[in-house]
C-alpha cells in the first residue's frame, strides 16, 4: 500500500489548481451530480470550463479578480437542480479539500464553499410566498 500523500501547506494558484482538477474529476464520475454537469458540458469544453471554473475561485479565495461571470444566473438556469446535488457537490467539495490539503487551508475552502452555496441556495430555492400566512 503506497503511503498516504503530503498535503499542501499553500494556497497558490497551483494547488488551487491541482485541487480543482481532482475535485471535477470526481464530480464528473458522480452519480448524483455528473449526469447534471455532462447534460451541460460536453467533454470536449471541460477545459475550457475548467478554466472559468478556475478563474472564479482564484477570484474568491486569491483576489485576483479574473472571474467577471455570474454564477447564479448560470445555476438558475439549470432546470431539476435540487439541493440533493447541492449537498452533494459540497460532499465532495469538503473530502477532496481534506484530501489535497492541510487541514486548516481545507477548513477555509469548505467554509467559503458553504457560504457560497448557501447564498446560491437561497436565492434559487427561497420563495417568499412561502412564508406569507395562509389566507382563509
Amino acid at each position: 500500500m503506497p503511503p498516504p500523500r503530503a498535503r499542501l501547506e499553500a494556497l497558490t494558484e497551483d494547488t488551487l489548481g491541482i485541487f480543482l482538477d481532482g475535485f471535477y474529476a470526481k464530480v464528473r464520475r458522480d452519480d448524483v451530480i455528473g449526469p447534471v454537469f455532462a447534460a451541460r458540458i460536453a467533454d470536449e469544453d471541460w477545459l475550457r470550463h475548467l478554466a472559468t471554473i478556475r478563474d472564479f475561485w482564484s477570484s474568491v479565495l486569491l483576489k485576483t479578480g479574473r472571474y467577471k461571470g455570474n454564477p447564479f444566473g448560470k445555476h438558475v438556469a439549470i432546470e431539476g437542480i435540487g439541493m440533493a446535488h447541492f449537498e452533494r457537490w459540497l460532499g465532495l467539495f469538503g473530502q477532496t479539500a481534506s484530501e489535497t490539503f492541510a487541514p486548516a487551508i481545507a477548513e477555509a475552502l469548505v467554509e467559503r464553499a458553504h457560504r457560497i452555496g448557501d447564498s446560491l441556495k437561497a436565492g434559487l430555492f427561497f420563495r417568499a410566498e412561502l412564508l406569507q400566512p395562509a389566507r382563509s
